[in-house]
C-alpha cells in the first residue's frame, strides 16, 4: 500500500460512497486508475466493505444511551452460553471475555434509562449474572 492508496482509503473511511471520479480527482489520478486501485484495495483485503451510518452511530448523537457493563458470572454459568445469550440481544453491540475480577465487558445501547434497567435486569434474571457494573458514555 503506497501513499496514494492510503490517501484514497482515508477518503473512503470519510465517505465511503465517493465516486471513482472524485477519489481520481482527489488524489491526482484518472478515474479509471482511481477505480483500479479500489478494486486491488477491495482485492487484497484492504477494503473489506462499506457501510451505512445511521444517524444514533454519529459521535456526540444523543438518541439513547451508550453503556459499558462489565459482567461477573455466577460460578455454575457457563460462560460460552452467556455469550450465545448476549449475541442474540440486540442492545448489546459487543461483548468481550475479559481477565480481571469480572467476566465479560459488554458495550450496549439501548433507547434510555428505564431500558438500561430492564437489560441489566434480565442479565441477572435471564443471563447468570451475579454482579454487573456499569458506566454510562458521556461523548
Amino acid at each position: 500500500m503506497d501513499a496514494i492508496d492510503r490517501r484514497i482509503t482515508d477518503i473512503l473511511l470519510a465517505d465511503g460512497r465517493a465516486s471513482f471520479s472524485e477519489l481520481g480527482r482527489r488524489v491526482g489520478l484518472s478515474t479509471n486508475a482511481a477505480a483500479a486501485r479500489v478494486r486491488r484495495l477491495e482485492r487484497d483485503g484492504v477494503i473489506v466493505g462499506y457501510r451505512a451510518v445511521l444517524a444514533e452511530d454519529r459521535p456526540g448523537h444523543h438518541a439513547g444511551i451508550e453503556a459499558f457493563v462489565d459482567v461477573r458470572l455466577q460460578p455454575e454459568r457457563d460462560s460460552e452460553q452467556f455469550l450465545v445469550w448476549a449475541r442474540t440481544r440486540p442492545e448489546v453491540v459487543d461483548a468481550a471475555h475479559v481477565t480481571g475480577p469480572y467476566d465479560y465487558h459488554l458495550h450496549v445501547r439501548v433507547r434510555d434509562v428505564p431500558a438500561l434497567d430492564a437489560l441489566l435486569r434480565t442479565l441477572k434474571r435471564d443471563a447468570g449474572a451475579a454482579q454487573t457494573q456499569t458506566r454510562i458514555a458521556l461523548r
